[in-house]
């Protein structure tokens, strides 16, 4: 169950926090990933890559 959880709660968190560009929503993302994958006691370096590329990709769409 925690591992469907987990992308979910990244979703939510990559899209309202993402800005404008992709280097933002990276940013975003990165840290926002990376803070998710410490809290359900998963790898912060995978975390913090999957953030990055879900919150560049939010930002390219919304830009």
């Amino acid at each position: 169950m925690k591992k469907l959880i987990a992308p979910a709660l990244l979703l939510a968190v990559a899209v309202p926090l993402s800005a404008c560009s992709t280097l933002t929503g990276a940013g975003v993302g990165a840290a926002g990933g990376a803070g998710l994958a410490a809290a359900t006691n998963g790898d912060v370096e995978k975390g913090a890559a999957v953030g990055g590329v879900g919150g560049a990709v939010v930002g390219t769409v919304v830009d």
